[in-house]
């Protein structure tokens, strides 16, 4: 069992009890206690848990799930669906890409390609950073910790300033009937500016996204050029986005 599975299971136990030992982990993952305790300190680390003797108690608050945890979840089909956005984004393209763990793994299969891009966490300007062919753009602006996405009026200034060939739209929920969503109304509002400046406009979201409406609306399905998301999103969500007369591809 690969290290991000298991975390995520231990995160999932985590949910579900106020407090889980060692001994409990590692029956449940089949794993040595060594391998538990390794994955307890690397998950303490990230601010998603606290140690205890003989254990650990969850340290998560509040409807928004962490960047950190999210980074673990749905890995297998975020990787695909930045491949498939990858294949779409033409050299020469001006590109947006919007916060999130799925554009983070977009921005790994962008490094050796010919782009202007801005993006808008420092997670993924990280990721470019360095990267010889690819002309990087930061907006300014406050960040958010944790997530570390850029938000407020300068960042929303700098769409004021620029057009973009694509935008890739990072989603906490969409519908057909709500559009796209955002659990954050400050990133919420950065997100309509880099749609309004944006030609294209590819929205990015594992099956769990399909049918979650979260509490800011970013845009209607109207603006929205193609939804990529994989192969294990619900039918009837992913056939209710094409009857809205969205493009939807599923990998």
């Amino acid at each position: 069992m690969e290290s991000s599975d298991r975390q995520e299971m231990i995160l999932r136990a985590l949910r579900e009890a106020d407090r889980v030992s060692v001994t409990e982990l590692a029956a449940l993952t089949g794993c040595s206690e060594m391998t538990i305790r390794r994955d307890l300190d690397a998950l303490e680390r990230d601010g998603l848990l606290r140690r205890v003797r003989g254990g650990a108690v969850s340290a998560l608050t509040g409807e928004e799930t962490p960047f950190p945890v999210r980074g673990r979840q749905h890995v297998a089909a975020k990787r695909r669906i930045a491949a498939a956005v990858a294949e779409l984004v033409d050299d020469g393209e001006s590109l947006v890409l919007d916060s999130g763990t799925t554009a983070v793994e977009v921005a790994r299969l962008l490094r050796d390609r010919r782009l202007t891009v801005l993006p808008l966490c420092l997670h993924s300007a990280t990721v470019l950073a360095g990267a010889e062919r690819v002309r990087l753009l930061l907006p300014g602006g406050d960040v958010r910790p944790t997530e570390l996405a850029f938000t407020g009026p300068l960042t929303e200034h700098a769409f004021r300033q620029l057009r973009f060939d694509t935008l890739v739209l990072g989603c906490c929920g969409i519908t057909a009937r709500d559009g796209v969503t955002a659990h954050d109304l400050a990133e919420g509002q950065v997100k309509r500016a880099a749609v309004a400046a944006s030609s294209r406009v590819i929205a990015v979201a594992d099956g769990s996204k399909l049918g979650r409406t979260s509490f800011g609306r970013v845009c209607g399905l109207e603006e929205v050029d193609l939804v990529v998301t994989d192969v294990d999103a619900p039918a009837e969500q992913v056939e209710a986005l094409r009857a809205a007369g969205v493009e939807v591809l599923c990998v």
